[in-house]
């Protein structure tokens, strides 16, 4: 039978619209969207009000020239023009292109031109650097404020579309056919090794993720997910929208993570779930825990620690872009050991293999791959890009993540590191999480990130950053003894780091992540300049 076919099956008569259109219909005053901008003037909108403004956009879309299977490039903070121009585009049958709005020019020329995109929609803030670097798009749409945040004159574009006036009558939108498996979304990969791909997924990939997104994390229609990460990546776009719509519940968008407002935010609306990033609970930590709602709090792995400091269930989870949703979890009913990022996800196949392809036994670090059906579990492809495409999969379908996983007691998956960063010192696999988590252990040290620096004899050894803090010169020699000591004491030889060096900050990739490949560069300039 063919391939098409059958997965066209899977979600026969479905799409994007269809799922708003289903909550519209039997849930039509339930809230599906409210709005936190940091001026505190929330709006709500709920499922009939948000599938009817999204019909209404879609037909301004439309009669502005915004054709099936088009690119929209969304180049915005979170905002519910944002979602609501996202979610028009699935209506239209185009696709939305969300960018990293911390971008430059030329990286926003290198996001337009390799999307083809059409037109634009953005903030006042971007207006002008998306139209300095893609002077090719037909025209582009401007919101009122930046995010509930008022607009400087300056940043006013010079025949820009107002956003505002792009709705028409939802009643004047002409619905198309479902067809599960065109493409909805494009998000580019975080690109802190290579320059960013273009992954593309498709309208059964986000009712795959609205399936199995509130299994994996207990979520219900009574339910409320926090969204404060940004909506141009895959974390709030799937594991936190999609499995909201998956249900019928409810969304409390933000502009940003707010510490002072985090818990009055969640106590105001009932919040019960969120993603936990480090930022997060090393911002808040400290704040006394009201009474509250808070139910899960969605993490990379069983933190026992973290669940005190928030007073909620830790749920594991590991997925990327090109997982789609949560492709490991933890059974919210069992009981899992620290440091698990649970098993795999039903629906999915999971492989830990070494070097040559085969599996791994127990106890061995080896890469973590997926294998399911593309633009359903998995992501369609790298857009305009068939030789990453075929890098990312072997011959027999399985996707390679680059992670370096091991299994352990009862299926448990331990997280290692990303391939870049397991060294190889002389000849032997050393993981950087490993020496990390001993380093911890010293008191002084709370941020701690273990790199390879080249080296003449071994190729590579290990060195530790650790974040200064408030410490003095002289502590500071104290912690590198004492790190030293404790590594020395604990792990083979090889695995010891060489140096520590004390830094004020890490330099960060999206979502707050160690940007490693940075601080291998400044290590091996360190030695450099000895």
């Amino acid at each position: 039978m063919n391939d098409d076919v059958t997965n066209d099956f899977q979600f026969a008569g479905q799409d994007v619209p269809w799922l708003l259109a289903l909550w519209a219909t039997n849930s039509p005053d339930k809230p599906v969207l409210i709005w936190e901008p940091r001026s505190g003037n929330t709006r709500t909108w709920t499922y009939k009000e948000f599938y009817d403004q999204v019909r209404g956009l879609a037909a301004g879309l439309a009669q502005r020239g915004v054709n099936k299977g088009d690119r929209v490039l969304i180049h915005s903070d979170n905002s519910p023009e944002m979602v609501l121009a996202w979610y028009a585009c699935a209506a239209l049958g185009a696709v939305g292109v969300t960018t990293n709005t911390r971008s430059v020019a030329a990286e926003i020329t290198y996001f337009a031109e390799k999307a083809n995109c059409v037109v634009a929609i953005t903030q006042p803030q971007y207006a002008r650097l998306v139209a300095g670097a893609a002077p090719d798009l037909r025209w582009i749409a401007v919101t009122e404020d930046n995010g509930g945040e008022a607009p400087h004159p300056e940043e006013s574009l010079e025949g820009a579309v107002a956003f505002a006036e792009l709705f028409e009558d939802p009643s004047s939108f002409v619905p198309r056919p479902a067809e599960p498996m065109l493409p909805v979304g494009i998000v580019f990969t975080s690109g802190t090794t290579s320059r960013p791909k273009a992954v593309v997924h498709t309208h059964a990939n986000v009712l795959w993720a609205s399936r199995v997104g509130p299994l994996n994390i207990a979520f219900s229609g009574d339910d409320t997910y926090l969204i404060y990460l940004p909506f141009f990546h895959v974390n709030a776009q799937s594991w936190s929208m999609w499995s909201v719509l998956g249900v019928g519940g409810t969304v409390v968008l933000q502009p940003k993570f707010s510490a002072s407002r985090f818990w009055e935010v969640i106590m105001r609306h009932g919040v019960t779930h969120f993603s936990v990033i480090p930022f997060v609970f090393k911002a808040i930590a400290g704040q006394p825990i009201p009474a509250h709602r808070l139910k899960v709090g969605v993490f990379g792995a069983i933190t026992t620690p973290l669940e005190s400091m928030l007073g909620c269930r830790i749920l594991p989870a590991f997925g990327m872009t090109e997982t789609v949703t949560h492709a490991t979890r933890a059974d919210p009913w069992q009981t899992y050991p620290e440091g698990s990022m649970g098993k795999p996800t039903p629906g999915y196949e999971c492989a830990i293999v070494n070097d040559d392809g085969e599996q791994c036994p127990p106890g061995e670090i080896g890469e973590l791959w997926f294998r399911g059906t593309r633009g359903i579990q998995l992501f369609l492809e790298y857009l305009h890009d068939p030789e990453a495409t075929s890098r990312a999969f072997t011959e027999d379908g399985w996707f390679k993540t680059g992670d370096r996983v091991r299994w352990g007691e009862g299926g448990n998956i331990f997280y290692c590191e990303r391939d870049k960063d397991v060294l190889k010192v002389g000849g032997e696999n050393v993981s950087a999480r490993e020496v990390e988590d001993i380093c911890r252990q010293v008191p002084g040290v709370t941020e701690v990130a273990v790199v390879a620096r080249g080296d003449d004899m071994l190729g590579e050894v290990a060195v530790a950053f650790v974040i200064k803090g408030t410490t003095t010169e002289g502590e500071q020699e104290a912690i590198r003894t004492k790190i030293l000591e404790l590594c020395q004491a604990n792990l083979a030889d090889f695995k010891v780091p060489r140096d520590v060096y004390f830094v004020d900050d890490f330099p960060r990739a999206t979502l707050d992540k160690v940007a490693k490949n940075q601080l291998r560069e400044i290590a091996d300039a360190m030695v450099a300049a000895q």
